[in-house]
């Protein structure tokens, strides 16, 4: 018996410091990436009591396999959860990209929905749009970029460059700016790019820019910049209580090859 009782604890002891070391490891896995998993219908995910499941939706958190999603339906588990787990890594993301024109160029407007950091207590964030080919994408923003929160958006493409916009409260700058400023009241081009390029590019501007003027679509004003270095284009205006910096950039190879898209990308940009 005394044998029978010391083989069964160091079986448990065993299968503890198994699963405790697996556990920890897998743990330790999950804690580096987050992703979803799906697992089909082979066979193996029948259960003893003869009940199975055709597809079964989990995500690896640093708390372990959390399943989100099964063909449970006895459980009353709906289908169209998964529309929960597609959008939980989109949030602030929504997509507003028209389909291709004909000559292969998408216009981009910011949804009305569209999350944002700009802290709590401000008005909505009028629309904006631009234009680019097709083939640049949104990426992911984060909280640690230059400019951090108020950065609202980027997007690029790995052959042509990179863009993103920065929304920002006007009277961060100023306190006598109103609820409905405009980029005029702001300042000339030469006060905005002075104050404002080293939010776009993180360094002073003085002896980079290349080239100022103004251009006005709708009654709205707007300052274009181009600096070098580095190579960017710059778009500035105003609307509500917000400064909008819109800039495009890329590499000097891509700079060189795609300047008149850039260029074109760059004066595009509209506050709707």
């Amino acid at each position: 018996m005394a044998s029978t009782m010391c083989s069964s604890s160091c079986c448990c002891f065993g299968w503890k410091n198994y699963s405790f070391k697996h556990c920890s490891n897998q743990n330790r896995r999950i804690q580096q990436s987050m992703f979803i998993e799906t697992c089909t219908d082979d066979g193996r995910d029948k259960l003893p009591s003869g009940l199975f499941k055709r597809r079964s939706v989990v995500v690896q958190t640093g708390f372990g396999l959390v399943p989100l999603i099964s063909s449970f339906t006895g459980l009353g588990i709906p289908s169209n959860a998964l529309a929960v787990v597609k959008q939980g890594p989109l949030a602030g993301r929504v997509p507003g990209l028209s389909e291709p024109d004909e000559q292969g160029w998408r216009t981009y407007q910011r949804p009305d929905d569209k999350s944002g950091g700009h802290g709590v207590g401000w008005s909505p964030i009028i629309p904006y749009l631009f234009k680019v080919p097709d083939g640049w994408e949104e990426v992911p923003v984060s909280i640690a970029d230059l400019g951090g929160t108020e950065i609202d958006l980027r997007f690029a493409n790995t052959k042509q460059g990179r863009l993103f916009v920065i929304v920002a409260p006007v009277r961060r700058f100023a306190d006598e700016l109103g609820d409905n400023t405009t980029i005029e009241e702001i300042g000339p081009p030469e006060k905005v790019i002075n104050a404002f390029g080293p939010e776009v590019i993180g360094e002073n501007v003085e002896g980079k820019v290349l080239r100022m003027q103004v251009a006005e679509h709708s009654g709205r004003k707007y300052y274009q910049f181009e600096l070098e270095p580095p190579h960017v284009l710059i778009t500035a205006t105003a609307a509500g209580n917000r400064l909008y910096l819109f800039s495009v950039t890329g590499s000097g190879l891509q700079w060189k090859r795609n300047y008149p898209d850039l260029k074109r990308i760059a004066e595009s940009f509209r506050v709707v």
